[in-house]
């Protein structure tokens, strides 16, 4: 009887999983704020379910909690989430107090040309280069490779196609930089009204219709003739 309850127990504490227990909620909170807090950069969620020993619903669930008590008490920090990653950032209502204080240096803004060229990788995801030139009707050579060197995009893989040319598409850099949760946060566009759109002025530049000038705009254009001609009567 001894020796099989024996055996039990040795099987017992073999199956049990090695580490301490799971902390309670308000631990894994303080624990997550603490990791979040000395990196200082975007965490992947399964480094940290890994150094928690947590699962992943267990770190959602802290992470929720953490994330309504910085919006509950409007306090200075406030959760981001962007993809497989998660980052402590300050509230932006606060922003002016801290611009104040430190003066920072005004981050370089992305050009008009790379703006367009993240825009058409971000919606048609994964595109090659040929494909972002045929739509913007450009080269891009230098706006993916100044994305690829912030990070904003990334190859993902080749096309089935002669070359096997790169594929390319966004990476959680993107979404952290444009404040996203996921790419389902993108502003909704109808592209079959721009196709419409862009196909109807195709045709007018091939039929060489001048452009409509607005009412206003053909009275101006009008009034310096009408003040030559009544010149020229006085004279």
């Amino acid at each position: 009887m001894e020796n099989r309850k024996t055996e039990k127990t040795l099987q017992t504490e073999q199956t049990r999983l090695p580490g301490p227990d799971t902390p309670e909620l308000s631990e894994r909170v303080g624990i997550v704020e603490a990791i979040l807090f000395v990196t200082g950069n975007a965490v992947e969620k399964r480094e940290i379910c890994r150094a928690m020993e947590i699962t992943e619903g267990e770190l959602e669930e802290t992470l929720d909690a953490l994330e309504s008590g910085y919006d509950f008490e409007r306090r200075g920090l406030r959760l981001l989430r962007f993809g497989a990653h998660v980052q402590l950032a300050t509230r932006p209502d606060y922003a002016p107090y801290v611009e104040k204080l430190l003066q920072p240096v005004q981050k370089q803004t992305l050009s008009q040309a790379v703006m367009e060229t993240l825009a058409v990788i971000a919606y048609r995801q994964p595109v090659t280069k040929a494909e972002i030139e045929q739509v913007r009707g450009v080269k891009c050579d230098y706006s993916v490779q100044s994305l690829v060197a912030k990070g904003l995009i990334e190859e993902v893989g080749r096309k089935e196609a002669l070359g096997r040319p790169i594929l390319y598409g966004t990476t959680d850099a993107f979404l952290r930089h444009f404040c996203l949760s996921s790419l389902a946060d993108l502003p909704q566009i109808d592209f079959s009204a721009l196709a419409a759109r862009l196909d109807a002025a195709d045709m007018a530049a091939e039929r060489k219709e001048p452009p409509e000038i607005p009412a206003k705009e053909q009275e101006n254009a009008a009034a310096p003739q009408e003040k030559r001609e009544g010149h020229a009567k006085s004279e």
